[in-house]
Order: structure tokens, then C-alpha cells, then sequence
């Protein structure tokens, strides 16, 4: 195998009037024939992080260095200066060659996407890292043994870039839900393994966190409005320890725990990144003209559990505001009209009345049958976009209705006298089909069955597909899923002007 020498990294153009795209530094991407960048096989595909190459031999990667995605850049800045690939995040501390980044790669904004993944299975025939069978293929007992098998049965991660998680249903007096019938399509899953694909969450913003993974089942040590910010922090870091060495036992397959200093490390590492789109193709340069796009003003954004929460957790006392996000205020009225579509999308997002209905977490548990809301009423934590208190919300993601025959499915069955998902003494036994009970395989809570956390919103361009299973494959797909599911009414105006918003996130 040949290598060529990579050229200078090319600087991104200095901010103009007219928006101009960033030129992509060489060993992230690559002109083909003077057209849109592509990513590098090495980077974009991950293989360097991935357990290819090892991570001593790479060079850091310089603070807020620009990295082309499908609609422009994002970079990350972190507080040590540089991102420092000689980490224990990037090591393989198990038994089967993966590390922390073999899933959260920083090219793709330190998750993964298809794309990346099918490179990387392009690139070695499906042998990289990330194809292993314990939580990469669609079942741990398929046949992997030749390209073609690994192509099927690696098909998920594929496809929509979800690790199978494996979770038993619980057990004890104390659960209220039982498993009645499985339906796999890979043959696999039980009550002692249910198979659950889902979305590697970014090891990035981590310091806005309110719960840790989708259920927040490593959130141990919880995160309360009414702890102190110090004690908040303390915890998370806890947490995020736990989930580090619970993902090296179980992903990476070690054979023991990571030391406590591996797990500060780790930690101390991802705490200190902070990612955003920097560069968009319609809007040019996100801090251009006041606006305060990027990584750098995210870092400085303030934060504690309760920020700006619509349901009266603020520890302060203040008041909900629906404006969270305000990146973009001073775009309103730009005569460059793709950064007034920006603008106007931030608005919306803000302000655009939705009646909220139905919703496991937000209507059930407050006993009001229709919220008058918006965007913010769940995405609340401002200029950030999670729910900054740990509230799993069901918004119908993992209905049977959804699946497309790629998910198992699950009947449920919820016992005499519990809750149900609508939030109602159940008098009998009732059943409740779902692709994934979420929140409900950790508390074993009949009304917690499909409830999952507010993810962060930033640098979202750079990490299709969105939702927990990757079921919606483009922003403008999240979009019109809000509209048909809550009967919002956008014009065509508006969700152009929406999508324009999320892409500058």
C-alpha cells in the first residue's frame, strides 16, 4: 500500500458578504475535479480511529479546524487547545480492536454516519472495528463469513449507522411489564436479549447533559435542579466515567474494567469538546455579521440542570422563555436572503404555535390533554437544544406504525393496576406493541414504554439520520414528521426556512 504526503491544510476563506464555501483541509477531504469536497477514505471512514492506525501516530487536530459535511462545516474546539487523538479514547482497550472512536469519529461531528460506515466497509470488506458481531450486526449469531454474508448481516449499521443494543426485559416485583411476543426479522431477540438499533449519540457537548444514553440508564448519580452546580458537575463526570468503561466492557469487549485514571481521562477529554457548524453553503459563515454560530460562543453558552425549563424546574425561579435559541438574531432582516431564511427559521422554531398532544412524559404526566407550545417547549436548553432536565418523552418514534419491517417488534404486556402509556389506571391487562420500549427496560414502568431523552441539537448536518432508530434520513424528513404528527400547518416557506435553521446548528 502507497501513501502520498498530504498538502498544507487550506485555510477557510476569510468572511465576505457573499457566502463562499470553506475549502476542506487535506487529510479530511479532497477536490474532485474542482467540485463539492469529499471526504478522505481515511478520515471520513474512520479507519484511523477505528483501530487501523495507531492513534500515536496521528497529529492532533487543531481547535475549530473546519470540516465539510453534506451542507457545510463544523469543527470542534476543545479546552485543552487541540484535540488530542493520543488519548485513551482512541485506544483499543478491549478484545476485538474498537475503541471510543470507532463509533464516535471526529469527521462525523464524533458519531457515525452511514456513509462513513459503508466506506469502511468498502475499504476492508467489512472487517473494520466496527463490524463485530457482539452489537454491529443485525444478530450476534449471523453468518459473517464471507464479504456478502457481512454485507447482510451488518445490513442495519449499514444502512441507517445504529449499534444493536442488547437489554434484557426486567424482572422483579416491581416491573409492571412483561414480554408477550417477539417478531425479530433477524430471529434473535427474547425476553433475555431484546434487540435494540440505535443511534451512537456524539461524545461532544457532554457538559449540557441531563441524563447519559437515550433510556439514561447511565445516569446513575443524578442530575437534579436542585443540586448544586458543583455537585451536578461531579456527577456527571461519574456518570460519564460509568458509561466509558461500560461501553469498553461491552462494545470493545474488554476483559476488565478501564483504571479510574483511563476513565478521567476519557472523561476529561470529552467534556472539553464542544461542536458546531461553522460554514453552511447558503448562509456562508455562521458568526459572520454578528451571528454566533460555532463551536466557540457553544463553549461560553451557560448552563445548569433546570435552565430555561418549560415545566417549572428552573432553580432560580425564572420564568420559560420560548425564544431559547437566539444564534441568529442579528441575521433578522439580512438583506442576503439565505441568512434571513436562517433567521426566520430560528423564529419558528422559537414561536410557531404547536398544540402538543399525545406526548408520553409532557401530557400524561401533567394530566393536560393539549399543551399549547412550540419547538422550545422540549428543546428548552438555549442555543443548545436538549430538555435541560431529564424528562424521556415519547413522541411515537418507536410506534409499529413507523416501522418500515427492519425492527423487531415487541408486545408488551402492562399488569393490572399500573399506569399506562397514556398516563391512566389500567383496570386490566393491556397490551401495547413497540420497537423499542425505551425508558421502560430500565424502570420497568408501563408509561415509560417508547420514552427517550432530548437529544442536543448542534452540528446536526453532520450526523444523518435523527431519531433514536435513524428512521428519519434528512432534516427535511425531522421536519415534516413534527408537521404530520402534531398537525402544525407549515407553508412550504416555512419548513424551508426550518431546515435552513437546523442546517446552521
Amino acid at each position: 500500500m502507497t501513501t502520498t504526503k498530504p498538502e498544507a491544510p487550506r485555510a477557510v476563506p476569510p468572511e465576505r458578504a457573499e457566502p463562499r464555501a470553506p475549502v476542506r483541509p487535506p487529510w479530511a477531504g479532497s477536490w474532485l475535479r474542482g467540485q463539492r469536497l469529499i471526504p478522505v477514505l481515511a478520515l471520513a471512514a474512520g479507519l484511523l480511529f477505528s483501530g487501523a492506525v495507531a492513534a500515536d501516530d496521528l497529529p492532533s487536530i487543531r481547535n475549530n479546524l473546519p470540516i465539510r459535511d453534506g451542507t457545510g462545516a463544523f469543527a470542534t474546539s476543545s479546552t485543552a487547545g487541540v484535540v488530542d487523538t493520543s488519548n485513551p479514547f482512541f485506544q483499543s482497550l478491549g478484545t476485538n480492536g474498537r475503541s471510543c472512536a470507532t463509533c464516535h469519529i471526529p469527521a462525523e461531528a464524533w458519531s457515525i454516519t452511514p456513509r462513513g460506515v459503508q466506506r469502511r466497509f468498502a475499504a476492508t470488506g467489512g472487517t473494520d472495528p466496527i463490524f463485530r458481531t457482539n452489537d454491529g450486526a443485525n444478530a450476534p449469531n449471523l453468518d459473517v463469513s464471507t464479504v456478502a454474508a457481512r454485507r447482510r448481516a451488518y445490513s442495519m449499521l449499514l444502512s441507517k449507522g445504529v449499534i444493536r443494543v442488547g437489554i434484557a426485559m426486567p424482572i422483579g416485583s416491581t416491573s409492571e411489564i412483561t414480554l408477550t411476543t417477539v417478531s425479530d426479522p433477524y430471529g434473535f431477540a427474547s425476553a433475555s436479549q431484546l434487540s435494540l438499533f440505535r443511534r451512537p449519540l456524539p461524545a461532544t457537548n457532554l457538559g449540557f447533559l441531563s441524563a447519559v444514553l437515550w433510556d439514561g440508564r447511565d445516569t446513575g448519580q443524578p442530575l437534579l435542579p436542585g443540586n448544586t452546580p458543583a455537585l451536578n458537575t461531579t456527577n456527571l463526570a461519574i456518570d460519564l466515567a460509568h458509561q466509558a468503561n461500560n461501553a469498553t466492557l461491552g462494545h470493545a469487549q474488554a476483559v476488565a474494567d478501564l483504571t479510574p485514571e483511563q476513565q478521567q481521562l476519557i472523561v476529561n477529554f470529552e467534556r472539553g469538546l464542544s461542536t458546531a457548524q461553522i460554514f453552511d453553503d447558503a448562509a456562508g459563515h455562521l458568526t459572520a455579521g454578528g451571528a454566533l454560530g460555532g463551536p466557540v460562543p457553544l463553549a461560553n453558552q451557560s448552563f445548569f440542570i433546570g435552565s430555561n425549563d418549560p415545566l417549572g424546574a428552573n432553580p432560580t425561579g425564572a420564568p420559560f422563555t420560548p425564544s431559547a435559541f437566539t444564534l441568529y438574531n442579528a441575521w433578522s432582516g439580512s438583506s442576503i436572503a439565505s441568512r434571513a431564511a436562517v433567521a426566520r427559521g430560528q423564529t419558528l422554531f422559537n414561536i410557531k404555535p404547536i398544540n402538543i398532544t399525545g406526548v408520553g412524559g409532557l401530557n400524561d404526566d401533567r394530566n393536560v390533554a393539549v399543551r399549547p407550545g412550540t419547538c422550545t417547549t422540549c428543546h428548552d436548553t438555549p442555543n443548545v437544544g436538549n430538555h435541560s432536565v431529564w424528562t424521556p418523552l415519547n413522541i411515537g418514534i418507536a410506534d409499529v406504525a413507523r416501522n418500515t419491517g427492519d425492527l423487531p417488534v415487541y408486545t408488551l404486556t402492562c399488569m393490572v393496576g399500573t399506569t399506562n402509556i397514556e398516563g391512566t389506571v389500567v383496570n386490566g391487562v393491556t397490551t401495547v406493541q413497540t420497537t423499542d420500549p425505551g425508558r421502560a427496560l430500565i424502570s420497568g414502568k408501563c408509561k415509560d414504554i417508547g420514552r427517550f431523552k432530548v437529544p442536543i441539537l448542534r452540528a446536526l448536518p453532520a450526523r444523518a439520520p435523527y431519531f433514536h432508530n435513524g428512521s428519519a434520513a434528512t432534516l427535511t424528513d425531522v421536519v415534516t414528521f413534527y408537521n404530520t404528527r402534531f398537525g402544525i400547518g407549515f407553508t412550504p416557506q416555512e419548513q424551508a426556512d426550518l431546515v435552513a435553521f437546523l442546517r446552521t446548528l
